[in-house]
């Protein structure tokens, strides 16, 4: 990710050592808790200045997967960023009509289009389809599946790349 800030892709260093972008986001529905170690990853490197801003708290959140401290944090960010890490969210909890309100709300954002190959709202009823037609879309199945990952995983660096250059602390 060497888009990032300088400062900003410092403080991350841990983390991304603990969890490469090439591991993260593996689940599009996230059932389970974030790993101890990987939040007291998140904890560590949260306390650099350079990520005092809650727009990247909120995705770096949920790059561990840790779905209820992004939601709180995105609940109190209004604007069009905060509500596009917001409807990525539910996506990943499975709320899918609600994810659908929030990118409703995110209207033209710069990172939609700088995605590539991205409509916000198809790839919510592609991950829903998938959750209906899958008995467990944790695992890397098919290749639908690990093709809507890989999109997962763009979407993020995406937007957490325009969220550091515009948001950072």
């Amino acid at each position: 990710m060497n888009k990032l800030p300088s400062q900003v892709s410092e403080a991350l260093v841990p983390l991304f050592e603990e969890l490469p972008l090439s591991r993260a986001l593996e689940c599009l529905i996230v059932t389970g808790a974030s790993q101890p170690a990987l939040v007291d990853c998140v904890e560590s490197v949260l306390q650099d200045r350079a990520l005092d801003s809650p727009i990247l708290q909120a995705g770096i959140w949920l790059f561990i997967d840790d779905l209820d401290r992004s939601h709180q944090i995105c609940q109190g960010i209004d604007n069009a960023t905060g509500s596009f890490w917001h409807g990525i969210m539910h996506r990943r909890e499975g709320d899918f009509s609600n994810s659908h309100y929030w990118f409703n709300q995110v209207g033209d954002h710069p990172a939609i289009s700088a995605v590539g190959g991205y409509d916000p709202h198809k790839y919510i009823q592609a991950v829903e389809t998938l959750s209906v037609d899958t008995e467990d879309v944790d695992k890397l199945e098919t290749g639908v599946e690990s093709d809507l990952i890989n999109l997962q995983r763009r979407e993020w660096e995406t937007l957490f790349i325009w969220s550091a250059t515009e948001y950072q602390g």
